[in-house]
């Protein structure tokens, strides 16, 4: 097959066929095509004056039936697959559906090189999709244009020695841990057994083990990693410059096609929900700061401490996981909180990985309208008071809007957790920063008309929350990513040095600048 290399042939060959190619266009990076594509000239004459826009129909010329347009099945699919209703009604104009790294190579490339010739027109930018959790409007599907759905990456390969997993980006955690509880194994991931794997680990990701492990990008080995242009590496920490930016840095730099994961000995826990009345909420803040506070912190204590607004009134909603195996059911650490009635619903059990994550995705069905905000400051009990009473104050303009779950949670990211990797991560978080708490509103709701008013409700939270904590000299510049909501800029929350050299790293591996320009969901640099 005949592969062209030359860079001036692959300019001739593109400019007849897109008309929109300026007549000073910037070359393209002189690369070939990926082994086994057609000819470039093959790939434009087959393109033109097909359905979707000149770069699907490239796409389905490379990809075959591996490219859906509206109303086939494989785009329809791919589009009741997003977690939150903003995501389900994006449009694209095809949907690619990679079965292998070759496929995802392939589609970069031909995404690459036409949108850099095109001056990245809307018909040329691309999303990709691993589980789709993420819940604002294009952040892994591309509203005219094309969206890449990795939801047949789905591997899960424990090496022979049990210290390595490898997992696929289209991977949900309830897709990987029954096969991990089966051999009484575990790794740093997700808390809800719907999130998808690659958002999550890309965005940093807060797991039950983090006192133990860190984050759970501080638990990638190895990322399988296809690069503008489709050329595929794997990096690791012989590449410590890109390994350190893929640890935060999103979708950024390229397409992850494999996580490595260092993977540890488990079993069942003790863990589960208790739920208790808004009226002990004093105790519930004294027994979060002492928990958070405490020296050491305790490993294996993992707590999301909720006030949750449903049916007009709030209520109190704790989940907890003690990791130590065997199993110690009630431990002393979370004695302060378990010790606390009344208590509405006690679901604490000893059971597996697979189940607890379960039931923390029951408290969160898809389908909604949802709204992400976060923020994060030091510890202090006060301050924990003053951003609730931030929280009921926004509630009350939208607190009638149809369909309305409104909740505030509070969750510990003591020194222990931060620093357990933090000079190989991008996340900026050390010990300087003291024991933080990481604060997460998040809103659901049914209908696109009250979209204005529960913005702006958040936001208008989000200020007076900010506030509270600057007047408490308790500000933190850190926004987890996973959490962030538009408008948020958890990039630059990392400090202006990490910044600058993810920057950096993305004009070493990407000089066209392709994932900034063509891939505008989510968090850009």
């Amino acid at each position: 097959m005949k592969l062209f290399k030359s860079h001036a042939l692959l300019v001739l060959i593109l400019i007849p066929f897109v008309d929109s190619l300026p007549q000073n266009a910037e070359p393209v990076v002189p690369v070939a095509p990926p082994q086994g594509l057609p000819p470039l000239d093959d790939i434009i004459a087959n393109a033109k004056g097909r359905p979707g826009g000149a770069c699907c129909a490239a796409l389905s010329y490379v990809l075959g039936p591996k490219v859906g347009y509206p109303l086939s099945v494989s785009y329809v699919g791919t589009s009741a697959s997003f977690w939150s209703q903003q995501e389900q009604t994006v449009t694209p104009n095809c949907v690619v559906q990679p079965l292998t790294t070759q496929d995802v190579s392939a589609a970069i490339f031909v995404l690459s090189v036409l949108s850099n010739q095109t001056r990245f027109s809307n018909e040329c930018k691309f999303a990709v999709k691993g589980g789709g959790h993420t819940p604002q409007r294009g952040a892994a599907n591309q509203a005219a244009g094309v969206t890449i759905d990795l939801a047949a990456f789905k591997q899960v390969k424990v090496s022979a020695d049990r210290k390595i997993t490898r997992i696929g980006p289209g991977s949900r955690w309830g897709d990987i841990y029954p096969q991990l509880d089966a051999q009484n194994l575990a790794i740093s991931g997700g808390r809800v057994a719907p999130v998808g794997v690659g958002g999550l680990v890309t965005g940093g990701g807060v797991s039950f083990f983090s006192g133990r492990y860190g984050l759970v990008c501080d638990n990638v080995l190895n990322y399988e990693l296809v690069l503008p242009y489709g050329k595929v590496i794997n990096v690791n920490a012989s590449t410590p410059d890109l390994f350190k930016a893929l640890k935060g840095g999103s979708n950024n730099f390229g397409v992850v096609t494999r996580f490595d994961m260092r993977t540890f000995d488990s079993g069942k826990f003790w863990g589960g929900f208790v739920v208790y009345p808004l009226s002990t909420m004093p105790q519930q803040v004294a027994a979060f700061v002492g928990l958070a506070g405490a020296q050491p912190y305790d490993p294996y204590a993992a707590l999301i401490h909720s006030y949750a607004y449903t049916t007009g009134s709030w209520s109190i909603a704790n989940n907890y996981e003690y990791t130590r195996v065997p199993a110690q059911p009630y431990p002393p650490t979370f004695k302060p909180f378990t010790d606390i009635k009344p208590q509405l619903l006690n679901t604490m059990r000893v059971s597996g990985l697979t189940d607890f994550t379960v039931e923390l995705a029951a408290t969160s069905p898809a389908g909604k309208r949802q709204l992400f905000i976060t923020l994060t400051h030091g510890l202090s009990g006060p301050l924990i008071t003053e951003v609730f009473r931030a929280a009921d104050t926004a509630l009350q303009p939208i607190k009638l809007a149809l369909g309305l779950t409104y909740s505030i949670s509070y969750q510990p990211l003591p020194t222990e957790i931060t620093t357990k990797a933090s000079n190989t991560n991008s996340l900026g978080l050390d010990a300087s920063d003291g024991n933080l708490v990481l604060v997460l509103l998040g809103i659901q709701w049914t209908l696109a008309t009250d979209d204005a008013a529960i913005t702006s409700a958040a936001n208008g939270w989000l200020a007076a929350a900010k506030a509270a904590a600057a007047k408490a000299s308790l500000s933190n510049e850190y926004v987890y990513l996973n959490y962030a909501a538009p408008g948020q800029d958890p990039i630059a929350g990392y400090g202006a040095a990490n910044k600058a050299n993810l920057f950096s790293v993305s004009k070493k591996y990407d000089p066209d600048q392709i994932f900034q320009k063509a891939v505008p969901g989510a968090f850009k640099l």
